[in-house]
This record gives C-alpha cells, structure tokens and sequence, in this order.
C-alpha cells in the first residue's frame, strides 16, 4: 500500500470517527470495513476509467478561501431568514447567467458548489463559459458578490491547471 493511500485511509478513518463521535470497538470495526471498502471501490474505478482527479489548487490561498466562504455562507444565511420570515417577502427570483474564470475542470466545481452552498443560491448548470444561477433574492450587487467569488477562486489555481 502506498503513502498516498495509507494517507487516504488515515484521513477517511478519521472522519468517520469524528462523524460518528461513538468510540465502541464494534463501531470502530465497522468504520475500518467501510474505509477499505471505499478504498476498493475507488481502487475498481481507477481501473475502469483510468482517470484521475488533478488536484493542482495552492494550499495556503484555498485555506482562506474556505474560511471567507464560511463567513459567507453566514451572512447569506441571515439573509435568507429574513427573506423567510419577512411579512411581504420580495418577489426578486430569478436565473441569471455568470461568467466564470476558472481553467480546471475542479475550479468550475468549486466555483459552482460554492455558490451552491451559499443560502438563497443555486447553481443550475455549468456551461462553456457560464453558469446558469438561480437566485432567491436577487439584487443587482449579487453581481459583484458572484464575480468577487469568481476571482477567489480563480486564485486557488495553480499555473499548471491553465
């Protein structure tokens, strides 16, 4: 077994445990059986399409970013309660096409899922050179918010993904 996927084992068994927050041994078997499960599993569909994902992102940036989305995810949550809990809620729904910059498969999806994960947002589709948004509450400086998030994650990428 290699560094790498004893790497990939550490860190599944590692979420599991912390996931399950159970320190029984039965559980502890069966989180060991379902980590190497997924290890074969992976390991099969390696084979099966001999393809493999590049992860070409700058550590340091990507750490950042996470904890500014973090933040993000916060804010529009808020937002989004009050649009839930507003006696006269906008009526401001909308798809809306933004570009992306992104020049790896994984910055498009970080980009996209990003988006997703933010309260009261969507992506849709993901298409040459936009993704289709939909957006609960959209203002105009939704905009400048989406494109502030393109840039960030453009960031993220190494030289080597363009």
């Amino acid at each position: 077994m290699t560094v790498r996927k004893l790497g990939a084992a550490f860190l599944l068994l590692l979420l599991w445990s912390l996931m399950s927050g159970i320190y029984e041994v039965h559980v502890i078997i069966l989180g060991v059986i379902s980590v190497i499960s997924v290890l074969l599993i992976i390991k099969k569909m390696d084979k099966i399409d001999n393809s493999a994902i590049q992860f070409n992102l700058k550590p340091i940036p990507s750490i950042l970013y996470f904890g500014w989305l973090t933040l993000e995810i916060f804010k529009a949550n808020w937002q989004v309660t009050k649009v839930i809990l507003s006696k006269n809620p906008p009526n401001m729904q909308r798809f809306i096409k933004i570009e992306y910059s992104q020049h790896s498969d994984l910055g498009q999806v970080i980009f996209a899922n990003s988006i997703t994960l933010t309260p009261g947002t969507i992506s849709v589709e993901i298409e040459p050179e936009y993704l289709l948004v939909h957006a609960l509450d959209y203002k105009e400086e939704d905009n400048a918010s989406l494109t502030k998030m393109d840039r960030r994650v453009s960031a993220l990428e190494s030289q080597v993904c363009i």
